[in-house]
């Protein structure tokens, strides 16, 4: 139905809207569109939102935590190395030590090829093992950051070299004592913060499979 302008008539008015009515209709119908669309939107980002906070989660934070809690075979994967003319360290030690590292870096630091175990001991202290075939002394020395030896000490009937800074507390890092010996054209260097015992347990082992000759 029309109005004898020929302008539709709306129900609602019982007559034809008046040019600024059209045009307040429009703009309320095109303010309702914009703020359905900013909702829409506040959803979206929302749940983008959640998915990064997920992602992180699962990908980041649970993977670490599984690296530091898992134990690794280092005597199978001392067995497994392809490495002619070496004999990697996989000394057999007492219940309550386990390993979480083992690999073998060919020139690795200092052009020297290094065989590497962490260890952690039955009170969750920590000795990482570290054997350099045919090692410089420049190798040695970054192995113990630079550090002046602090006397020396037999275990097994091999004699070790001791760096001993535990007297400098935290400043001391994670290689607050070390032991170092060289047998044949290897080089070992023991560090980390475990007591003496359990240097002493490591050392015996290492000297056992690696004697004097």
């Amino acid at each position: 139905m029309t109005d004898a302008d020929g302008r539709p008539i709306v129900a609602e008015l019982g007559r034809a809207e008046t040019p600024e009515e059209t045009w307040a209709r429009k703009d309320a119908a095109r303010t309702a569109r914009r703020q359905h669309q900013t909702a829409f939107n506040l959803v979206i980002a929302m749940i983008a939102s959640l998915g990064i906070v997920l992602f992180l989660v699962a990908v980041v934070v649970r993977p670490d935590t599984q690296v530091v809690d898992r134990a690794v075979d280092y005597r199978q994967v001392a067995r497994d190395a392809d490495v002619p003319g070496v004999t990697l360290a996989a000394p057999t030690l007492p219940k309550g030590f386990s390993a979480n590292r083992a690999d073998y870096s060919d020139k690795a630091a200092d052009g020297v090829d290094v065989w590497t175990v962490g260890f952690l001991t039955p009170d969750e202290q920590f000795i990482g093992l570290q054997q350099g075939v045919s090692a410089n002394d420049t190798w040695v020395a970054n192995q113990l950051e630079q550090k002046p030896a602090t006397g020396s000490v037999t275990i097994a009937g091999a004699k070790w070299t001791v760096y001993d800074r535990r007297d400098e507390g935290k400043d001391a890092g994670n290689d607050a004592y070390a032991l170092v010996r060289t047998a044949g054209k290897y080089t070992f260097v023991l560090a980390g913060t475990a007591d003496d015992a359990s240097f002493r347990t490591l050392a015996t082992a290492v000297s056992k499979q690696f004697p004097d000759s």
